[in-house]
């Protein structure tokens, strides 16, 4: 995704995604008291799978693993969904797929900058590779960082009246290879707590 300025409408959003508040460390950390929301991961393929039984990781780590991991498929998914139909895309669906933080900021920017346009992606990115970069249950607020290579050789932007491509976008390369920062946080006003993806830094290719 490219970056572009934050719009008006996607700095309304700020009053959901600040509301990710930090929590204490925990054993709870790698067992979510939710189930992460599935809205299309049946059509995403399945990634290069992190080895629960990998020699170093506690069992609470292996636990924030698999949930981290889960999540950030179901986020992935979430966003796919959101530039496929910007139109119906709400920073609440994000949120309740795993999208938070700066991240949902962006995705939204992204969305409205379409919408404006009469753009919608279309196809889905795939994730090629999933392993972890590190786990940090007991910090202030419990993270669990994964790098990937996205492939995005399938996805492109048309307009939604003619869908027909957008000419003029530059091609920057089908794999990209991102470290995504997954944080364990829950919502303003609720006891429930997540894991959310808030942020994902591009690493060149993959």
């Amino acid at each position: 995704m490219p970056r572009r300025p934050a719009l008006t409408t996607a700095t309304a959003a700020l009053c959901a995604l600040t509301a990710l508040t930090a929590c204490q460390g925990s054993p709870e950390a790698g067992q979510p008291n939710t189930t992460p929301t599935t809205t299309s991961a049946a059509s995403t393929p399945t990634p290069t799978p992190v080895n629960p039984s990998t020699p170093g990781w506690t069992p609470a780590e292996k636990a924030a693993i698999a949930a981290a991991k889960a999540r950030y498929m179901s986020a992935r998914a979430a966003i796919d969904v959101a530039l496929n139909d910007p139109a119906a895309a709400t920073d609440a669906k994000l949120l309740q797929a795993g999208t938070g933080g700066a991240w949902l900021v962006r995705v939204l920017t992204d969305v409205q900058f379409n919408l404006d346009r009469g753009w919608y992606q279309n196809g889905r990115l795939a994730v090629a590779i999933l392993s972890v970069a590190s786990v940090k249950l007991k910090a202030e607020q419990p993270e669990v960082r994964l790098n990937v290579c996205l492939d995005t050789s399938k996805v492109g932007l048309y307009y939604k009246k003619t869908h027909k491509p957008v000419p003029g976008i530059p091609a920057n390369g089908n794999r990209h290879k991102i470290q995504a920062q997954v944080v364990y946080a829950s919502l303003d006003g609720q006891s429930t707590k997540m894991w959310f993806l808030i942020d994902e830094k591009d690493l060149g290719s993959c």
